[in-house]
């Protein structure tokens, strides 16, 4: 029996100095983790990519359309979604939902819709969520410094589809706003 236990204690002994294999063990234990962590920060840094781009848009438009002298037309406007669109290349731009919105604000700091187009997947329209002489949402800081006048905002939304949806199984709803004063003040119609 003591023979056994000997060679019992030997072949313990041996394995524990062993060292060939333990390389691959461990890379065998750590390759999922890592896996996760690869596709997990490529997933987040195109996330952000897109949430840049879609703020971009948000901006680009508003800002367009802040620069016109009074009056604009239907094809202005859509000449200036279409410029919006190819800021997010490589990106497709068809999902992204862009809506340019003037909103009057009175000396009591009620906001109201004067007009809003949008264009989606090549599509212009004058239906939009905001229907005209609605109350508008603006934030406090902009009433502040806006009554008596319009401000143009510039909206753009987009769903975020994961490519491998391995760590974001859900798409992610992307949504940005830009605010602008007229440059040459007064108001922006649209014909």
């Amino acid at each position: 029996m003591s023979t056994l236990w000997r060679l019992a204690g030997s072949l313990l002994a041996r394995f524990v100095r062993a060292e060939r294999g333990v390389a691959a063990i461990e890379f065998a234990l750590i390759l999922p983790f890592m896996l996760v962590v690869y596709l997990g920060s490529m997933e987040a840094s195109t996330l952000i990519s897109v949430d840049r781009k879609v703020q971009s848009v948000a901006g680009t438009i508003g800002d367009l359309v802040a620069r016109a002298d009074g009056t604009l037309t239907a094809t202005q406007i859509q000449d200036y979604f279409r410029a919006a669109s190819g800021i997010m290349t490589p990106y497709s731009s068809d999902p992204v939902l862009q809506v340019v919105t003037a909103v009057n604000v009175d000396d009591s700091g009620t906001a109201t819709v004067a007009w809003s187009r949008q264009y989606q997947d090549g599509v212009y329209s004058a239906i939009t969520p905001h229907a005209d002489n609605a109350p508008y949402p603006l934030p406090d800081e902009m009433i502040a410094i806006s009554r008596g006048r319009t401000v143009i905002v510039g909206e753009a939304s987009y769903s975020f589809t994961p490519l491998f949806g391995m760590i974001f199984n859900q798409p992610v709803n992307l949504y940005r706003s830009s605010f602008y004063l007229p440059r040459f003040g007064g108001s922006i119609t649209v014909n």
